[in-house]
């Protein structure tokens, strides 16, 4: 057979000979009008850039950073360096500059492409970081493009490169090895850590994603992308999407209800992606204006675990099949996923893997459990699309057999679906048991008086810990009572469990990626 190498620039040229037509729009909120562009326009524009890369002098082996929403432009950047070879690192603009320049230390980047809103960060990451020596400016729709002022970096805008008469260069013709993204952890359980895609993993979990079992994507389909590509490269859906012809919408900046309301119902979106809080927003826009979402038919939502109360209020305004998830950076990021003709709908039912990734349970010192089934363990992975060794880790992540611990508790049923039932991490230590926070709070987000739960420990003289309620209640008004949480938890967990203190909040804190924040829940609680 043909030696085929598994790269990434076949993806774009693909969509572009086959699905020509198809079209990329970038959202600009809901008061302008988005930009379009076809696959075919994509591609000729990233084909440019790679050629203003080269004259720059970046080559093979490489590492850029990207410092910018979801849009056309940021796209064009990714694929302009994975055709040659160049390692894309995308960065959050949600964190603070020393925890981004720490990273872009770490990566050596050489160049940095940013939002124009963005502007202002990336000159106080130049002046941390000597490796920067370009800016690109990635114009966006509805963002205006700031001065330029004076610096150490050279600063170039996009359209500058793409107006270039340049020669072009090859795209390919590298190992399928070689190195595509890099994406740091979340940092919510410790220090964030490098996780480094290949070419031939990012390939294969793109052939995974396209399957109708997982987010089953075809031509016909319009796909919102509302998690950002600095989210473990927006779960795939630049790959994805192009690799089926599917036309792609990408919001930009602008995850607000109303702009994405009318993105969805302009744009006849189909299939909509983002964490559940992007959905809550949508839903509250919608309650509070009247409308809705016809074309809309589904709904995939991951990041955080959701309340069952909250993900029914979402089927139920919006009319569509919520597909739960679980993954994580490591995972590339989609480890399994809820089918989306699933019959019995559950919050907690995270779905089943999909070819390439395996699963197992295990004991606290890393022994398979002999009963694998029913039964709760922690969770280990293994497969192509899964981390072997972080960034510049002098040791694997993995165990002799390949398996990655990855830090969460969970359960398997008979059917192969899979409940997160907490993080090892997020475990308390109450007189020297331990007491599961997950399982009570997936009791909780039951309750329709609830919007977001968390359960964290608070230190105790005698017990060392104990378990303290944290409640984010919904926007209707609705309240719930101490008596109405103890209530629902009596019967269904040890009495021990119970907790001592229920805390209530306007707003739950939230990480950088949009999970709740328990680290600063317990100093709130402390």
């Amino acid at each position: 057979m043909q030696y085929y190498p598994l790269t990434l620039d076949k993806l774009l040229e693909h969509a572009a000979k086959w699905h020509p037509e198809a079209q990329v729009v970038t959202g600009a909120g809901h008061d302008a009008k988005p930009e379009r562009v076809t696959y075919r326009t994509l591609y000729d524009n990233s084909r440019k850039l790679s050629a203003a890369f080269a004259q720059i002098g970046l080559t093979q082996g490489d590492r850029i950073a990207t410092l910018a929403w979801n849009s056309q432009a940021h796209m064009e950047c990714w694929y302009a360096a994975f055709g040659l070879g160049i390692a894309c690192h995308t960065l959050n603009p949600r964190l603070g500059v020393e925890t981004i320049a720490a990273m872009v230390r770490q990566v050596g980047d050489r160049l940095i492409a940013i939002s124009p809103d963005q502007y202002d960060l990336a000159v106080e990451l130049v002046d941390a970081c000597p490796s920067l020596t370009h800016i690109i400016l990635l114009e966006e729709p509805g963002n205006p493009v700031p001065s330029f002022a004076s610096g150490r970096a050279t600063k170039l805008s996009r359209q500058q490169l793409l107006y270039r008469s340049l020669p072009s260069v090859a795209w390919g013709g590298f190992d399928e090895q070689t190195p595509a993204g890099i994406c740091f952890t979340s940092g919510t359980t410790g220090a964030p850590k490098g996780v480094v895609y290949t070419h031939r993993s990012t390939y294969l979990q793109t052939l995974v994603l396209a399957q109708r079992d997982v987010i089953g994507l075809g031509a016909s389909d319009v796909v919102l992308a509302a998690v950002p590509m600095f989210h473990a490269n927006a779960w795939g859906l630049p790959f994805a999407v192009p690799s089926v012809g599917a036309r792609f919408i990408l919001p930009g900046r602008h995850l607000d209800g109303a702009s994405l309301a009318r993105l969805i119902a302009d744009e006849a979106v189909t299939v909509a992606v983002g964490i559940g809080t992007v959905w809550i927003s949508l839903v509250d826009h919608l309650d509070a204006v009247g409308g809705d979402l016809p074309t809309l038919k589904r709904v995939l939502i991951g990041g955080a675990p959701m309340s069952q109360a909250l993900m029914d209020r979402i089927e139920s305004r919006l009319g569509v099949a919520i597909q739960t998830s679980w993954g994580m950076t490591e995972l590339s990021p989609l480890g399994t996923v809820t089918p989306a003709d699933t019959i019995e709908r559950s919050a907690m039912n995270s779905g089943r893997p999909a070819i390439g990734v395996d699963l197992r349970l295990t004991d606290a010192e890393g022994r398979p459990l002999a009963q694998q089934r029913n039964a709760e363990g922690h969770l280990q992975a293994r497969g192509h699309s899964v981390v072997d060794r972080y960034l510049d880790q002098e040791n694997d992540a993995t165990d002799a057999e390949g398996w990655f611990d990855t830090g969460d508790l969970a359960e398997i049923a008979t059917d192969g679906t899979l409940t997160i039932t907490g993080r090892s991490k997020d475990l308390i230590k109450s007189g020297g048991e331990w007491i599961n926070p997950g399982e009570m709070e997936a009791i909780l987000g039951t309750l329709p008086q609830v919007g977001q739960v968390a359960i964290v420990g608070r230190p105790h003289p005698r017990w060392g810990e104990r378990p303290v309620v944290v409640i984010e209640q919904p926007g209707d008004g609705a309240e719930v009572s101490d008596a109405d949480i103890a209530g629902a938890l009596e019967g269904r967990v040890p009495r021990w469990w119970m907790p001592d203190a229920v805390v209530r909040l306007d707003q739950m804190p939230l990480a950088a990626t949009g999970k709740i924040d328990k680290k600063q829940l317990r100093v709130l609680v402390g």
